[in-house]
């Protein structure tokens, strides 16, 4: 039988190119369904930090005048992983200061719509009759709204491969005016209620939600709340009416780069079997962050954007009564000004029990989840997260808000759920400061009952996150569509 050939179209990749959990996933599920026999290769753009990185790869394409566009290249080599790679040179809309999709300054890019349209047309050129290589691919499995236009452009040039789109995030949605129909080389027809238009805008997402032949989202749980109104965006309607064709899959974790027993960045390794590890990185971590070094105090960590979606505000908002049960807190993050400035004047108010660092650290990011005691991630809403996976596998149980990815990955630890082995965090609902604040205080307890608080950490670590389990479920989707 011959084996299944996939495109993976993507906006970034990890390790060449990240902003957020999409590119984790697409770093990490290509190579889990290499694994498994899956002929899958990735699409991405040349942005200049992923260029840097390519000099050694082979043009295999040349694209000129592609429904407008400057001439671009199509590049071909392999990731560090050894999953195949192919990059979409083209300098006059990738290579720019700032980052895959704002400047320097944090504005979108005026022209987004075209760069992202060019990588949805060839990715749809890769999958079609008239793709200029000798590989053909079974099925695009394309991402949010950045290649949500290849399955319309396919739809349109009948022939193709077929098509699955997957939503990390449906708030992002990649609107913009309806003259970009024409400039991207759409038929007229394309442009009406069940097809790209959404509210006056030709819509990326929608266009992928409309044309693909399957859709996924990143939780079962997430699956289900995107129908309803809260969490839907405008789109909720089409997603109940193409409910059959959209399933749910939890992300899994990279877990070579997440394993406390061969972590780099850790003070000192440890696993299941023995934990006396984490009290080492968390003096660690209290030295380093200039936290007073009190074992006995329980430490929470947070690495997040600081954004109104992450509840951090409510965080904030109950950090003078969590100092007082005593507990510590550690901070990793940007986003919102008034959030970051509101964060250092906690830090200012307590030293030596509140730590912040604005921006962003990897190594940073491990050693809070291996030194905190628990993990506080109380999103309004979370397609899926990998915190509370991360965290979990370091031991150090999340603290959660009851949504999407988050209710699918965290058992809420109860009497009955500890003595049968399935708790792994608390679980709260109910989005108010004062329901945060009863659950981390609830989890404080727990901490001061050490042979309990030791069962919770095992359970924690005992979980499997790999990415067989979703890969194998991805495949079951692509066996289904190429089945239709």
């Amino acid at each position: 039988m011959a084996k299944m050939k996939v495109l993976f179209a993507t906006s970034e990749v990890a390790p060449l190119i990240k902003t957020g959990g999409l590119a984790d996933v697409s770093g990490a599920l290509p190579a889990a369904l290499r694994e498994l026999g899956i002929d899958v290769r990735v699409l991405l753009p040349g942005y200049p930090v992923v260029m840097q990185q390519c000099g050694s790869f082979d043009v295999v394409a040349t694209f000129a005048n592609l429904v407008g566009f400057p001439v671009s290249r199509l590049l071909s080599g392999k990731m560090e992983n050894d999953v195949p790679l192919f990059v979409l040179d083209c300098p006059a809309l990738y290579q720019r200061e700032g980052g895959p999709y704002q400047d320097a300054s944090g504005n979108d890019y005026s022209d987004n719509a075209l760069r992202f349209g060019l990588l949805s047309k060839v990715a749809a050129l890769l999958a079609g009759r008239a793709t200029p290589l000798a590989w053909h691919p079974n099925i695009v499995n394309c991402n949010d709204w950045q290649t949500g236009l290849t399955p319309a452009y396919l739809k349109f040039t009948p022939g193709g491969a077929r098509s699955v789109i997957t939503i990390h995030n449906l708030a992002f949605q990649g609107n913009f005016p309806s003259t970009y129909v024409h400039a991207l080389g759409l038929p007229d027809y394309s442009y009406q209620l069940q097809g790209l238009e959404f509210h006056g805008h030709l819509s990326f997402l929608k266009a992928g939600l409309q044309y693909a032949d399957h859709i996924t989202t990143v939780s079962p749980n997430y699956a289900q709340e995107i129908q309803g109104e809260e969490l839907g965006f405008g789109m909720q309607g089409l997603l109940q009416f193409r409910k059959d064709e959209l399933t749910g899959i939890l992300n899994g974790l990279d877990i070579d780069e997440w394993n406390p027993a061969t972590d780099p960045h850790l003070a000192k390794r440890y696993q299941v079997r023995d934990m006396t590890g984490k009290a080492v990185n968390k003096a660690e971590l209290q030295k380093e962050m200039g936290l007073k070094q009190e074992a006995d105090v329980p430490l929470l960590g947070v690495v997040s954007r600081l954004t109104h979606q992450k509840g951090l505000d409510l965080l904030l908002e109950i950090a003078p009564r969590l100092m007082e049960l005593p507990a510590q807190l550690v901070i990793l993050g940007s986003g919102d000004v008034t959030m970051q400035n509101a964060a250092k004047e906690l830090a200012y108010r307590y030293p030596g029990q509140i730590a912040v660092k604005i921006g962003y650290s990897e190594p940073l990011s491990h050693q809070i989840e291996a030194g905190a005691d628990m993990f506080i991630m109380p999103s309004r809403f979370e397609p899926c997260g990998l915190n509370q996976m991360y965290s979990q596998r370091y031991g150090t149980p999340p603290v959660v808000h009851a949504t999407g990815g988050l209710s699918d990955s965290v058992r809420d630890c109860t009497p009955q759920s500890l003595a049968d082995g399935s708790a792994s965090g608390f679980v709260f609902s109910g989005m108010t400061a004062n329901n945060l604040y009863k659950t981390i205080q609830r989890a404080v307890r727990l901490y001061g009952v050490p042979k309990e608080w030791q069962m919770l950490r095992k359970n924690c670590m005992s979980k499997d996150f790999s990415w067989e389990l979703s890969a194998k479920a991805y495949i079951e989707v692509y066996r289904k569509v190429l089945g239709r």
